[in-house]
């Protein structure tokens, strides 16, 4: 079992798929002993973006704080705290923040593989 705080895992910058203003947070993964999922605190600063991108995992998100979009092929979808998303596997997808405070979202994915 393990019980601690987010701020003892280390803080990574997201540059992935062009993403900008992003750093993210491996809470939970095989580093640590799960075996079928990962948790991640993902933060997104204001103007920040993680753009259009596809993967075949599919992402279960919380919004911890602030307010964003999900960016989609059709357009955008906007959201804020305590708001969910469901992205299925392999939908093109990115995310943005559109606030003037960071976006703190909670992202869980499987561990395929």
């Amino acid at each position: 079992m393990i019980v601690s705080r987010f701020e003892e895992r280390s803080e990574e910058k997201v540059t992935k798929y062009g993403t900008t203003g992003t750093t993210i947070r491996w809470l939970i993964n095989k580093d640590n002993g799960a075996r079928t999922f990962a948790m991640r605190r993902i933060v997104i600063q204001p103007k920040g973006r993680i753009p259009l991108h596809t993967h075949p995992e599919d992402h279960e998100i919380y919004v911890l704080s602030g307010e964003g979009a999900v960016l989609k092929e059709e357009g955008e979808i906007p959201f804020q705290q305590d708001m969910f998303i469901y992205v299925p596997p392999n939908e093109r997808h990115g995310f943005q923040n559109t606030g003037t405070e960071p976006l703190v979202i909670l992202c869980m994915i499987p561990l395929l593989g």
